[in-house]
């Protein structure tokens, strides 16, 4: 059939940082569809989920470079950690390498990484700034 696309698995789980089952993730839905990648009942919620995982970054592992957060979230036994980095790097307008506040940039790499995961990036600065308010408030 002309003109029917399938949308990317990220999004149709409302997962779109493609965070894989292993935490019990507030927003989860009832069912899971997928056995690698959790299926979210709202995509706020995965928004939220990728938030948690970039904050806890910085928090838990010191890691405050696009370059450390990708090879971690990315690592390169499955993915061009290199282009990943440098294509998040230059959606923030910052070097790999540059220190960055994780938090302060949640705006920026979170489009950034859901864009690169999926191909495409549907959700508006509202949508994200929810998921981010929600992951800050610990929710």
């Amino acid at each position: 059939m002309v003109g029917i696309v399938k949308r990317p698995r990220g999004i149709r789980l409302n997962n779109p940082g493609n965070i894989e089952h292993g935490d019990n993730w507030r927003g989860m839905a009832a069912e899971q569809r997928d056995p690698r990648f959790v299926t979210f009942s709202e995509p706020v919620y995965g928004l939220r989920a990728l938030a948690r995982v970039l904050i806890n970054y910085q928090r838990k592992h010191g890691i405050c470079t696009v370059e450390g957060i990708i090879r971690r979230y990315a690592p390169p036994f499955e993915n061009n950690t290199g282009a990943y980095a440098a294509a998040v790097a230059r959606a923030c307008g910052v070097s790999p390498t540059d220190v960055i506040d994780v938090t302060e940039r949640l705006p920026d790499l979170i489009p950034a990484i859901v864009r690169h995961e999926n191909g495409v990036q549907p959700y508006d600065k509202a949508m994200i700034a929810e998921g981010i308010r929600l992951a800050l408030e610990g929710a």
